[in-house]
């Protein structure tokens, strides 16, 4: 049962990474966790909206959106980053630590592999030309 929710759809501009990852963090209090988990849930928001950001659209100068929606049922949380973008041709070559699509950006390649050690787990739902959903979720204070 889901005790409480929230959304956010904001532009997909990397300015906007540091209010997802704060909106979420502020959602999270009401379970309680402590700096440890704040930091952790708001390190892997952070990552995911990037990716969306970088990742699923690229450097298109449309209109483009994301969506971060977080639920709280009992003591979990779980957290959703959806694109409307280019998708991911090869999910399992993109979680590969070191894995980058952007080597010329000097990108790390570990945002899966941070999301997937700060969540509990970690679910890419991701169909090519049409965008990418990460589900990540988190027991805090268990």
């Amino acid at each position: 049962m889901i005790e409480n929710k929230m959304e956010l759809k904001f532009s997909a501009q990397s300015a906007n990474q540091a209010f997802a990852r704060v909106a979420v963090a502020a959602f999270a209090t009401q379970l309680n966790p402590t700096v440890a988990e704040v930091t952790e849930i708001k390190t892997a928001v952070s990552e995911a909206v990037t990716n969306a950001i970088i990742h699923g659209y690229g450097d298109s100068d449309n209109d483009n959106e994301v969506v971060v929606r977080a639920q709280i049922s009992g003591q979990e949380i779980v957290v959703e980053v959806a694109d409307t973008g280019q998708g991911i041709e090869d999910v399992d070559q993109a979680r590969e630590p070191l894995f980058t699509s952007k080597p010329d950006e000097e990108r790390s390649g570990m945002g899966f592999t941070v999301m997937e050690e700060f969540m509990d787990s970690l679910e890419v739902e991701t169909t090519p030309g049409f965008g990418t959903t990460i589900r990540m979720k988190k027991t805090v204070g268990g």
